[in-house]
This record gives structure tokens, sequence and C-alpha cells, in this order.
């Protein structure tokens, strides 16, 4: 088994000081300007809200990947509006659309409270290549900017070059990192993670798990036997569990949701790599059919560039503000 300390490394933080709204802006740009487009593109001079034109806009919306059962209540809403106001103009369209948004996220709790516990206990989840390697590490970056001292274990075992990735990110996150090469079981690797966080007073315990869902059965019962090895030690935790979904999939990553949640207690999403997508939709539509909130979004490949999630801002990055 392997742990080091690692002092923060200055020489991985974004080269320009970005503000949250631009990096919002920036990360759904792709999505923004395929939504606008399609939008313009139906909108003359005259509209009619009528069987067609609304399935001009149901296709729009489905391209984007907001999904069956968000896209009907859009329509709904779109059409509700109509009977009661002229609807002309695309910046019509576009808010009743938001104020839908906004409505739908009103319940989206992203807090996450680390100093109730110590040491939190954070287990993340997610199928191989969603991100959940730099996601571990841009968590620790986030938590350390809180002044909070961070963990990383490195509990996928199956994988070598995944837990060299994770360990050079936790270096560039300052956090702290325990492995052991050899290991074929994560339950043992996790189990002495624990006891070292505990021991160091560490403040967050980040967990990394292994993601194979094509063989489910195995993987219910890996993720089972960890749940119960951290119940072990600290019965209430963990204290939050994230499942990070790609968000250029679509929707094979309400699929992949569906599937872990039937695992493990998902407590929040986090949807990565939508700066490289025009389907920012997908964000809505796992949010709506599932109910869990979406706590971070990842805009970028920096190691800021994850973020809490922001309905306002999302909406606003998305649909245009102008």
């Amino acid at each position: 088994m392997i742990f080091f300390r690692k002092k923060k490394d200055d020489s991985f933080h974004s080269e320009k000081n970005e503000s949250k709204e631009q990096k919002f802006n920036y990360g759904f740009q792709r999505s923004r300007n395929r939504l606008r487009e399609g939008f313009l593109s139906i909108i003359g001079k005259e509209i009619k809200i009528n069987e067609n034109f609304l399935g001009d806009i149901e296709a729009i919306l489905y391209q984007s990947d907001f999904g069956p059962h968000i896209t009907e209540n859009l329509l709904r809403k779109i059409e509700a509006t109509s009977r009661k106001q002229s609807i002309k103009s695309y910046d019509q369209i576009r808010d009743i659309i938001k104020e839908e948004f906004r409505d739908r996220f009103s319940q989206n709790d992203i807090t996450i409270q680390p100093e109730k516990y110590k040491p939190f206990v954070l287990l993340v989840s997610g199928v191989n290549g969603s991100g959940k390697t730099t996601t571990l590490g841009k968590l620790a970056k986030y938590f350390a900017d809180q002044g909070k001292k961070s963990l990383i274990i490195a509990g996928d075992t199956y994988r070598a070059a995944a837990i060299e990735q994770l360990e050079t990110w936790a270096k560039r996150a300052g956090a702290d990192f325990i492995k052991n090469p050899d290991a074929t079981n994560p339950s043992g690797i996790i189990y002495d993670g624990i006891q070292k966080g505990i021991r160091n007073e560490t403040d967050i315990i980040l967990i990394d798990t292994a993601g194979r869902l094509h063989n489910k059965s195995h993987l219910m019962d890996e993720l089972s036997k960890i749940l119960r090895v951290i119940k072990k030690l600290i019965p209430e935790a963990p204290h939050e569990s994230l499942l990070v979904i790609d968000g250029t999939v679509g929707q094979n990553g309400l699929i992949q949701a569906r599937e872990f949640g039937k695992i493990l207690p998902v407590t929040g999403l986090v949807i990565t790599k939508l700066d490289g997508t025009a389907k920012g939709g997908i964000l809505v539509s796992i949010h709506e059919e599932l109910g869990y909130p979406v706590k971070f979004v990842g805009l970028g490949e920096k190691i800021d560039d994850l973020l809490p999630f922001d309905p306002d801002l999302y909406t606003d990055s998305l649909f245009g503000n102008d």
C-alpha cells in the first residue's frame, strides 16, 4: 500500500480568473447555439402556435436531449401560454421555457456540508470514461479552496492507468492519496484508507469506485461490500454518494443513472464534459425523470472547471439572456 501527502501545486490552476458566469456561458455555448439556431429557423415574422409549429419545437428539444417527458411538458406550457397571450417572438418562447426550468429546479439541493462530519466521506461512482477520475481531483481542489484537507482513496483496483491518473490529479489538487497497486479487492484499500483518514484527522475522504455496467451483478456485489466496509468504520457514511455522468452520451446517461440508482443511495449528480456537447438538455432529463439533484457540472478541462450547479446560470447560458 502506498500513501503520500502532497502540497498544493499552483502550476495547475486556471490560467484565467474567469467568473462563474463566464464559465457557464462558455461551457454551454454549443448547446445554446444549437437551440437558438433551431428556434430562429422556424420563427418568422408571424408565429402560429399550432400542431405543425409545436412539432418543430418538439424536434429541436429532442435534438438537444431534453427527453420525452420534459419536452411534452414544455410544449404544453407553450400552448397554454399562447391561449392567454399572443406569442410573436423567439424571446417569448425562450422566456416561457426558462421560467419552466427554474420552477423544475427550484427544489434542486446542491448543498454539501462537509463540516457536519469529520471525516466527511464522499463516494464517487460512474462508468469508465465518464470523467470520474478527473472529477475526484477537481472535487479535492474545490474543497481545498474551502480550506478542507482531502484524502483520495484509489478504490478502482481494476485499472492501473486509472490509479496513475488519479494520483496525478491528487497531486494537482494538493490532496493526500492512498493506493495499493497489488490489491485485487477494493474493500481492503478502502478500509485502510478510511482508517488513515481518521488517524490523520482528514476533513474529507473521497473514494473512487470501479464502474463496469457490463457486469452489473458483480458490480452490485462489490459496491454493496464497499458500503458495508465504510459503515463498519463510520456507521452514518457515506455522507454523500455522487454519480458522475458524461454529458456527451445523451440519453445513455439516463440509463446509467437508473442502473447505478438500483445499487447505490445516489445523493447527487455530477454531469461532466458539457462544454463538449450541444446536448445540454440531458441534465434536465435525468433530474426530471429520476429526481436526483444536480450538484456539480464539468465545464472544461482545467482543475477549477468543476462548478456547483446553478439553475439560473444554466437556463441563462442555455437559452441566452438578451
